[in-house]
């Protein structure tokens, strides 16, 4: 039996050890992680030497689990010295010598600590300081921020992005464990939210709108986000209800503030995807900052382990900086650069799959020839002005430009086979083809190319008065997009081409478009947000109206939007929250281009009323911070436009011709399950629905021909509930052994065959289950010095972490491969849908040094 007082840390660990019956304990723990590191070179290092620098009183200052903590007051007692510690943990503060002093070390939420010493004249010592939690001051934290609790938006701390497992990005990989986010595939950064699909989301970066490519198909297409993790310093998210300032999208935001250098400073990383490298600095006039940030990702050792074979050339490439310019104290000016390089070249060879049931179990064989070779090079680049003349006054200028030049080419063979496979247990040809149910051919050709220019242009100011925060936003965008499309695709099968004629050869399906859209749209929000109190009650309400003026169609959109929060008097500390609001989302591009490329710039803009309830609660368990949130909401759907999903791919129907309903409850609770690591449960119940009009058909009932109304219907993205986890745990005794986990369940998402014309999805999924894990070890912490020979004086942070995908080995089905037959054979379908099986289990060594 494992002991009750084990970790969950060690549990895992001896479930990945197979010791699950024997009793666990520290010194195996040393032992897994010894044998570990011992595969790497680090570990082959000669031993530091630990030394004392003569010097000012200086030194570091970090959490016990040696992060750096920032920023800490450090004063002498009973006099005006002090000074303030560096982002990086490191402080220096000159004292009086000859004299007997005491030095405070304080920082909100942690508990204070004091140290008497006493220098001679221009002595210099070092004393490294370990602040460990308050859970008084913590309440208190908590309670002072209650302004941003009374928001929808979500807040997550950027030092729980450092060693997340995932094949994406490490941003994305924690949202996806948010209350009210799904996703059904590891290989994509892209997330539905309560119902809507990947184009509703909204990502900014310092307030600059992020865009992402066009054309991709499926999630191992896809390069890196944008949002670079080295660079960030916070992280907020809003499942619904956001405010005015945030612009057109109906289902969410994801508000990024990349970081304020104060030093120089840097990172590398490495491991079997790829690798990185950071840099930030600032000069010595404190005017001029940077960070420059390099990525380089390829994802050929997990694509190999899907059921196609053959040879997968994955190359993204990312080169990103901010420059920061401080002309005054009050003046400052900064660019946002971005230069992403992404090609995706695959060679496929053959592909087995094994699908049906119990009783007929199949077999898929296809043997291809030909190759696929696709471009998604994206560069954006941002001005940001600044001016602050006063504290309670803030102007920005921001003029924006993005593009995309994509590319899409392949032509593709498959010759396959469909085979029934003996189920008899017992049989000599157990599991073995018995008899072939289907042959054919398919010849996929396409010719793609689309190239998009948005450039923008905002104003957005921020005014303080009294109990009173005044926004306001101002914005021109203009998009200029050229689009062709020269797709077909030819079946043959047992002889026969399909579509049957007996003149001609005909495709299966044919598409060659020229399309070019060029459209300028203005902007503008106005709101204010106001604290009052009142009977011992604390209010927060957030008024604000947003308008558009669509150039492409002439149409005028207002959002008005609220938000109430009220904080009770009572003993716990509780907040209730209202919100409401109507969300407009203009159609960019991909919604007026329908199945068969024709586009409608005639098109409305899909419109959503968020009705919002919901509060969160703030507690301590075993002396631990806890925080359990709760939101019910109801999404009123008008104008909308229906679609498919295929993996990553939406279909739009091209017109506005469905109405719907989302419906739900998002739960969470996060708090330090393991002390001073913080980790979170979430869980979400959700239906969306949506009615397409005058989409009837008529069928046979009882031997009459009917006329059918199929009435409300499932959305793609229809996913009953989902489970999102995000837990972090270290050896008790031994803080430098983290494991971090992430886990993932959503039920079955609906589908429907591409036979069908009707978008009402006939049938289900599989569900996603996904678990990745990570052991990590802290070999060299910035609170040690070393003697400067030593290799490892030259880094602040070393980590090295064994990383395992889909730790449980679970077969996730990300969509369906449709093959069609011409059967003669009693009861065999003229159609098969085989699935398309997501990665398998995978191990991933990384490094990561800091600097």
């Amino acid at each position: 039996m494992i002991k009750t007082d084990c970790t969950i840390f060690q549990v895992i660990l001896s479930y990945l050890l197979q010791e699950n019956a024997k009793k666990i304990t520290p010194s195996l723990m040393n032992l897994f992680f010894r044998i570990l590191l011992f595969l790497t070179v680090f570990i082959l290092l000669p031993g530091a030497h630990i030394y004392s620098q003569q010097g000012t009183v200086l030194g570091l200052i970090s959490d016990i689990q040696g992060n750096p903590l920032f920023p800490v007051n450090i004063t002498v007692k009973n006099s005006q010295t002090g000074t303030m510690n560096k982002n990086d943990g490191s402080y220096e503060i000159i004292v009086p010598p000859d004299t007997d002093i005491i030095l405070i070390y304080s920082f909100v939420g942690y508990i204070t600590q004091e140290h008497g010493i006493s220098l001679k004249p221009e002595e210099r010592i070092t004393i490294n300081i370990t602040l460990e939690t308050d859970i008084r001051e913590i309440g208190e934290v908590m309670v002072s921020a209650r302004q941003e609790r009374a928001t929808t938006m979500m807040r997550i701390d950027p030092k729980d992005l450092q060693l997340v497992p995932g094949t994406i990005g490490a941003v994305e990989s924690l949202i996806k464990t948010l209350p009210g986010v799904s996703s059904s595939n590891e290989l994509s950064s892209q997330y539905s939210v309560r119902g809507g699909n990947f184009d509703e989301n909204l990502v900014y970066v310092n307030d600059i709108e992020i865009y992402r490519p066009f054309l991709i198909r499926s999630g191992q297409q896809e390069g890196l986000s944008f949002v670079n993790s080295d660079m960030v310093s916070s992280i907020r998210f809003s499942a619904g209800g956001f405010e005015a300032r945030y612009g057109d999208r109906m289902s969410s935001v994801l508000d990024i503030n990349y970081k304020k250098p104060t030093s120089f400073a840097g990172s590398c990383s490495g491991s079997l995807l790829g690798g990185s490298v950071y840099f930030e600095g600032l000069n010595k006039k404190e005017r001029l900052s940077f960070l420059t940030g390099l990525r380089y990702k390829t994802t050929s050792y997990i694509l190999n382990t899907l059921d196609t074979e053959g040879d997968y050339k994955p190359n993204f490439f990312d080169l990103q900086s901010l420059i920061t310019y401080s002309i005054s104290n009050e003046l400052e000016i900064s660019f946002l650069g971005n230069i992403s390089r992404n090609q995706y070249n695959f060679i496929p060879t053959t592909r087995r799959t094994d699908f049906g049931t119990a009783s007929t179990p199949l077999n898929l064989i296809i043997y291809f020839e030909g190759e696929e070779a696709d471009i998604f090079n994206l560069y954006q680049g941002a001005l940001t002005f600044k001016y602050q003349p006063s504290d309670n006054l803030l102007l920005k200028f921001i003029s924006s430009g993005f593009s995309s030049i994509e590319k899409e080419a392949y032509d593709i063979l498959g010759e396959y086979l469909i085979n029934e496979l003996d189920n008899t247990i017992g049989s000599e040809t157990y599991g073995d083809s018995i008899l072939n149910i289907g042959i054919g051919g398919f010849l996929n050709h396409a010719r793609n190319s689309l190239n998009a220019y948005v450039y923008s242009a905002d104003h957005i100011g921020e005014f303080t008065k009294g109990t009173h925060n005044f926004r306001w936003g101002l914005r021109y965008q203009y998009r200029y997009i050229t689009d062709r499309l020269s797709e077909w695709e030819m079946i043959d099968s047992a002889g026969y081409s399909i579509p049957q004629d007996p003149e001609m050869v005909l495709v299966n399906k044919l598409i060659k478009t020229d399309n070019n859209v060029s459209a300028g749209n203005i902007s503008s929000f106005f709101q204010d947000t106001w604290r009052f109190s009142a009977g011992n009650c604390h209010y927060f309400v957030t008024t604000g109206i947003r308008g558009t003026f669509l150039g492409l169609n002439k149409q005028l959109l207002l959002s008005p939007r609220i938000n109430f929060t009220i904080e009770p008097p009572w003993e716990k500390d509780i907040m209730l929250r209202l919100s409401m609001g109507l969300y407009s989302q203009p159609p960019f591009y991909k919604e007026m281009r329908d199945l068969y490329g024709q586009l409608n710039t005639t098109l409305k803009a899909q419109q959503s009323i968020h009705l919002l309830f919901g509060g969160d609660y703030i507690f301590s368990a075993w002396e631990r911070p806890f925080k359990l949130s709760a939101e019910m909401y109801y999404k009123d759907l008008q104008q909308l436009v229906p679609y498919k999903l295929d993996n990553v791919s939406i279909k739009y129907a091209g017109d506005n011709l469905a109405r719907g309903y989302a419906v739900g409850i998002d739960l969470k609770l996060n708090g330090e399950f393991v002390r001073n690591a913080e980790s979170w449960l979430s869980m979400s119940l959700m239906r969306t629905r949506e009615d397409i009009k005058n989409d009837f058909y008529f069928g046979e009932i009882d031997g009459e021909l009917t006329k059918i109304e199929p009435g409300y219907y499932p959305r793609p993205t229809d996913q009953l509930f989902t489970v999102g986890l995000f837990f972090q745990d270290y050896l008790p005794n031994n803080p430098d052994y983290k494991v971090h986990l992430n886990l993932l369940y959503g039920s079955r998402l609906p589908y429907s065959s591409p036979k069908e014309d009707r978008f009402d999805e006939l049938y289900r999924l599989p569900p996603y289950r996904r678990a990745d894990i990570g052991f990590s070890k802290n070999v060299k912490k910035f609170t040690r010095e070393y003697h400067p020979d030593n290799l490892y004086a030259i880094f602040r942070d070393m980590w090295i972490s064994f990383e395992i995908f889909n730790l449980l080995g679970m077969n996730n089905t990300i969509s369906y491969f449709w093959v069609r037959t011409i059967s003669n054979q009693k009861n065999i379908p003229g159609m098969f849908a085989v699935p398309n099986y997501l990665t398998s289990r995978r191990f991933n060594l990384k490094i990561s040094v800091s600097f």
